[in-house]
């Protein structure tokens, strides 16, 4: 059984890695990066914080690791929005 924290931390923890990774894919943009596939970029952003957040809420034996894996889940759409602005906005 997946112990569960009071519902305004789960949200706040969601939130929390929303603006996280919006202000990530912030940051990356000023970093200096080589030019990458758009599926390869799609699948590392998404992907890596899925696969991490569901194995660390699957995994987790106290609710502060609940919330630490929907922190991670909830980071994957804030940097995926940035990129999607960025090529909307770069495409014209």
């Amino acid at each position: 059984m997946i112990p569960l924290p009071r519902s305004w931390l789960l949200a706040s923890a969601m939130l929390v890695g929303l603006a996280a990774g919006v202000l990530g894919a912030a940051a990356a943009l000023t970093v200096e990066h080589a030019r990458m596939r758009p599926d390869l970029a799609i699948a590392l952003v998404v992907g890596f914080p899925s696969v991490v957040g569901l194995l660390v809420l699957l995994l987790s034996r106290a609710r502060w690791l609940t919330a630490l894996g929907v922190f991670f889940l909830a980071v994957a759409p804030g940097w995926f929005g940035v990129l999607a602005v960025i090529e909307v906005v770069t495409r014209g």
